[in-house]
């Protein structure tokens, strides 16, 4: 994956140039569809609660629900596309020649960092609207997300000093992935198996486009380090990662969007 480690990447070199155009580009569609978003969208507010019990003498444990505070959803759908504007504009203008350096040792940590944050929100906004709003199940699926893609980090880190691809950390990351999914399709399909109909069509859509992409991101990373065709260079695999991080947001983001408005 190193293209040489006494070699000191040229950020003035095309192809990183190229990429350099795509970032700034891919930055301005986010922060456009953000700014949209949150010039129309209506306040749809979801609460974040917590579960406790209450102990009554000669009953026992009684559960109990207390609401926390709302979130709204519209501006936490734009928000995922401004931390993907941020990122790209940060890698295209004062972290340009830090990107150029670490992609030339088969890594990109701002991009793992970003997607820890931003697909963190994703998963969130499909966990609410799932019926998933205990503030402490929420915390842990925040986590297990971000691990996800630390993991990633972690892979390209490792990597970088073996000969042969070691999958430990893709392995580790998948599986705390999976554990997040579990938790949301767990009340995911527990309310579309109600038959008062909790669950809109556009949530089973967004949920559906989510978890697609959640499959892509891994295969495009198996590619990249099997070295399959184009992806000998590491920089497809990256244009790869960029593509499929703004085709999945945008589709989720609108989907999202337009649903919620609807039901405003």
């Amino acid at each position: 994956m190193v293209e040489g480690t006494n070699v000191e990447a040229n950020p003035s070199d095309p192809k990183y140039l190229k990429l350099k155009k795509w970032n700034l580009v891919m930055g301005t569609l986010h922060l456009i569809q953000g700014i949209i978003m949150l010039a129309l969208t209506e306040e749809v507010w979801v609460p974040i609660t917590t579960n406790f019990f209450k102990f009554q003498e000669g009953v026992g444990p009684i559960p109990n629900q207390a609401t926390l505070f709302e979130v709204p959803l519209g501006p936490m759908i734009a928000a995922f596309m401004f931390m993907s504007a941020i990122a790209h504009y940060s890698v295209a203008t004062f972290g340009y020649k830090w990107y150029v350096r670490n992609l030339s040792k088969g890594m990109n940590p701002a991009r793992w960092y970003e997607y820890a944050i931003s697909s963190s929100l994703m998963i969130v906004i499909i966990a609410l609207l799932s019926g998933l709003n205990d503030a402490a199940a929420i915390i842990l699926l925040i986590g297990c997300n971000a691990a996800m893609n630390l993991f990633g980090l972690s892979m390209e880190l490792q990597n970088q000093y073996t000969k042969k691809t070691d999958w430990t950390n893709f392995i580790f990351g998948s599986i705390v992935g999976a554990i997040a999914w579990v938790a949301v399709l767990m009340y995911f399909f527990g309310a579309a198996m109600d038959n008062s109909g909790n669950i809109p069509d556009f949530v089973y859509i967004a949920t559906a486009t989510l978890v697609l992409f959640w499959i892509s991101f891994p295969i495009n990373m198996v590619l990249q380090y099997r070295k399959k065709g184009r992806w000998a260079d590491y920089l497809t695999g990256e244009r790869g990662y960029i593509i499929l991080s703004l085709v999945s947001k945008s589709l989720l983001a609108w989907t999202l969007f337009f649903g919620i408005q609807a039901r405003a």
